[in-house]
């Protein structure tokens, strides 16, 4: 009787499953590619793996708490007030402006890259393969932008943040007059690409129900979470005032950093190297709130990567990293200008961080900012392979030039 209870309900059981599969079978389907072949799932799992080896443990939880309370806090106020403040700033609008004024349009170009994020360089870049810019235009904004490594720049350390723009911007206004004097390429148009690349959006379940939870997670711990960190900030017992040990106060900023790397795994697609590197693409109209907080996701994660490098480094082969690349001498400008040449924003946070701990001088973090085209480059290989590469090597002539200038001179 037993059994035959038991069978009854798996059947029912299987039946209410492939009534499920067959009346939505691309959302579970979907949904189903996103939990097996996600590559972003692998932070977190090694995450986890860390925080139950008792000889990493300790280590794991403190730069958690560091990553969210020093970086992600700051990180999304940043974001929060940059978006809102350039929230009505019309693509169209900069484009036609750059059509009427084809004088002022280099010198603005160079303007937009230098906006933090990726938003200022992909309309330049879209509007050059609409033929409404010239190519000079293109690559004074990828020699300009510094993407979304200026967030964390400018949340860590202003002043050097500031310097980086200011020198990013005159060196690509200044190759990009010389480019349209002497290269000026004109790429195919190709109107309707952009549509398509902006089709390319997860619409997985999962994704669009984890950037609604990212959304008001963020919200309801963006003050506290300020708040927390700029009492770190002034070096205050921030643990006393909650009445709590240290230890404890650890494993809430570590838990609060684990619950954005999880819904930073699940609110793209991470099946290739650009959903894993870059921002996450969602279909318009996209809010300051949304943005803030995927972006936010994004830097958070590539921080914690770089910071567990560096601990995990230390830990297992007592290597001390900042001391060994000091012993490449000037050979560490070429690699972390050659490491801008990677497309994504991913990569260059991690220069930044290596830069923000000590580990890198100052003149490879400015060479770097210079040749690193951040996600606005994604655009250009799709829409133009030829341009997007040609405006490549353009951006690494001035590059090496102040890269290498600097450390001469000041270092």
């Amino acid at each position: 009787m037993e059994t035959a209870t038991h069978t009854a309900k798996n059947q029912k059981t299987a039946f209410r499953l492939r009534a499920l599969t067959s009346s939505h079978p691309r959302r579970f389907q979907g949904a189903l590619h996103l939990l097996l072949f996600n590559k972003r799932l692998l932070l977190p799992l090694a995450i986890a793996l860390l925080l139950f080896n008792d000889n990493t443990r300790t280590v794991t939880l403190s730069v958690l708490s560091d990553a969210y309370f020093q970086v992600a806090a700051f990180v999304y106020a940043s974001l929060a007030f940059y978006y809102m403040a350039t929230r009505r700033i019309s693509a169209d609008a900069i484009g036609r402006y750059m059509k009427t004024h084809p004088v002022h349009e280099v010198g603005l170009s160079a303007l937009l890259g230098a906006l933090p994020g990726c938003g200022g360089a992909i309309i330049v870049v879209t509007q050059y393969t609409r033929g409404v810019t010239s190519f000079g235009a293109v690559v004074a904004v990828l020699t300009s932008t510094m993407g979304d490594a200026a967030f964390l720049l400018l949340a860590q350390s202003p002043i050097d943040a500031l310097i980086v723009m200011a020198i990013s911007v005159s060196v690509g206004a200044l190759t990009g007059f010389t480019v349209n004097q002497f290269h000026n390429y004109q790429a195919p148009q190709n109107k309707g690409a952009q549509s398509g690349l902006q089709g390319q959006a997860s619409e997985s379940v999962i994704s669009k129900g984890s950037v609604k939870l990212s959304t008001w997670f963020w919200l309801a711990i963006c003050i506290p979470s300020l708040a927390i960190a700029l009492a770190l900030a002034f070096q205050l017992p921030v643990h006393e005032y909650f009445f709590i040990e240290e230890k404890t106060f650890t494993n809430i900023g570590a838990a609060l950093c684990i619950a954005s790397l999880a819904l930073w795994a699940l609110c793209g697609s991470g099946t290739g190297y650009a959903s894993v590197t870059k921002e996450d693409v969602t279909p318009p109209p996209l809010r300051w709130q949304e943005k803030a907080a995927l972006d936010t996701q994004f830097v958070l994660a590539w921080v914690v990567l770089a910071f567990m490098i560096f601990e995990l480094a230390i830990l297992w082969f007592g290597l001390d990293i900042a001391s060994t690349l000091q012993t490449m001498g000037p050979g560490l400008v070429a690699l972390a200008i050659i490491v801008g040449f990677l497309p994504g924003c991913g990569p260059q946070i991690l220069v930044t961080s290596l830069y923000l701990n000590g580990a890198i001088p100052f003149s490879a973090q400015l060479g770097n900012a210079i040749s690193n085209d951040g996600d606005a480059l994604f655009p250009a290989i799709a829409l133009s392979p030829k341009a997007a590469l040609i405006a490549t090597v353009y951006s690494a002539i001035p590059a090496f030039l102040v890269g290498y200038g600097y450390w001469y001179f000041f270092e």
